[in-house]
């Protein structure tokens, strides 16, 4: 998929031609995020307010899809934060290619997502596993600035809700 020798990520919106290897990156990280048939991943896509994609050596090697308030999807770890906030961009998952962890890809990602809504108001949400435990995402997002806003117990799976402010405007001091 990408060479030995990977060079810093390019982050750019997602195109068509990035669907197969999105899925595959996608069902490859599970249960860290749910498994996605190639419609649903479309169907996210869709509802987005940003996919963006980690490209390196010039294939995709991570992608972050975000969804705002308002979106139409039937998630509950979705209609919880909802309840709560009412402007955001919700992070539904961020995977990157098995082969490139530990690049700072996930980084890049992020980065980039708070540089485009900079300024509007936009607080940052999503969840990690509590169980399955992944407690390499909450370090990494726990990194980022993100604290724990909430738990929920789903039975076979439990979420740690996170919450990050939202960005000053470029420019601004933090």
């Amino acid at each position: 998929m990408v060479s030995d020798v990977p060079s810093s990520p390019t982050i750019r919106p997602v195109l068509p031609g990035d669907l197969s290897a999105l899925l595959q990156m996608n069902n490859a990280a599970v249960p860290a995020v749910s498994d996605l048939t190639a419609e649903a991943l479309l169907d996210l896509i869709a509802a987005s307010i940003a996919c963006l994609v980690a490209e390196v050596n010039g294939a995709p090697a991570g992608f972050l899809l975000c969804l705002g308030e308002g979106a139409d999807y039937d998630s509950p770890n979705y209609a919880w934060l909802s309840e709560r906030e009412k402007f955001f961009a919700y992070t539904d998952r961020i995977c990157v290619d098995e082969t490139l962890r530990g690049r700072k890809i996930g980084d890049a990602l992020y980065a980039a997502l708070f540089e485009r809504f900079a300024g509007s108001g936009r607080c940052f949400l999503c969840e990690v596993n509590a169980r399955p435990a992944n407690p390499g995402s909450l370090r990494f997002h726990d990194r980022l600035g993100f604290r724990e806003i909430g738990t929920a117990d789903h039975g076979d799976k439990a979420v740690v809700f996170l919450k990050r402010p939202p960005e000053p405007a470029s420019g601004t001091a933090s």
